[in-house]
């Protein structure tokens, strides 16, 4: 199966499972990841706040995210390769065969943090050079 182009992440889901601090936290990593993956994502809450887009992350806002991501993932399965994380076996079966699954573990394991001291952040900002870091703010913002 070829690479995704587009991730489509269940956001508290995620956000529990990796112990992130806030949503804000877990989207400026992801808007980062996404660009060093060359693709697009979709990271999808429930509930009420502002949607944005962070270079090729966008970030939703939903009344009811699993709905919004089953929507997403059908609008776009057959048109490019699209993967959902989301540890909600309900929302991974409804997605479409086409659509490659991940649990939110997995996908932050694929993400392997090295130990390091506790004082450390311990993400993918700590494995990149200033300059990679520098390029993926600015697609992060937009302003290439």
């Amino acid at each position: 199966m070829a690479e995704p182009t587009l991730y489509l992440f269940d956001g508290f889901n995620l956000l529990h499972a990796g112990g992130f601090g806030s949503p804000e936290e877990l989207r400026d990593l992801l808007a980062s990841w996404v660009a060093a993956q060359g693709a697009r994502g979709v990271l999808v809450f429930d509930g009420q706040g502002s949607n944005e887009r962070h270079g090729p992350l966008e970030v939703r806002w939903a009344k009811d995210a699993d709905a919004l991501l089953e929507r997403l993932a059908a609008e776009h399965r057959n048109r490019e390769q699209v993967a959902i994380v989301s540890s909600d076996a309900a929302v991974r079966g409804t997605a479409g065969i086409e659509v490659r699954k991940m649990a939110s573990q997995t996908f932050l394991a694929e993400l392997a943090r090295p130990s390091q001291p506790a004082s450390a952040r311990g993400d993918l900002r700590d494995r990149l050079d200033s300059e990679t870091l520098a390029r993926l703010e600015r697609l992060r913002r937009g302003t290439s």
